[in-house]
């Protein structure tokens, strides 16, 4: 009964979105993986960070000279705490056919 619900929705909206019929179904899950990822490195930042986050991302548009010395610290802070060099790699991980090795997902270890 619950998957019958849950197809409905997935067929309802894949009607809705354009071109996502013509997209290959391995792509879709693709991205869906990517985006559940994007997501929980998101978390790691507190409501508040996030929203700081976005906040220097609009401020800036893109360039780091839109930004005071203080404001490009704070952007730089917030993106390390979200760990993007595993997202990286959790996300190469995801799209390769063949298990990674730990150094190429994480990074070498620090000492």
């Amino acid at each position: 009964m619950v998957r019958d619900a849950a197809t409905r929705t997935l067929a309802h909206g894949v009607g809705r979105i354009p071109g996502l019929r013509r997209l290959p179904l391995l792509k879709v899950l693709a991205i869906g993986e990517v985006a559940l990822l994007a997501r929980s490195h998101l978390r790691k930042l507190d409501p508040d960070e996030r929203r700081r986050l976005i906040e220097l991302l609009r401020t800036g548009r893109g360039r780091s000279r839109n930004l005071s010395a203080p404001e490009r610290d704070e952007l730089t802070r917030l993106v390390a705490k979200a760990e993007p060099r595993l997202f990286a790699g959790s996300v190469a991980d995801k799209l390769s056919p063949v298990p990674l090795p730990r150094r190429v997902v994480q990074g070498r270890r620090r000492g």
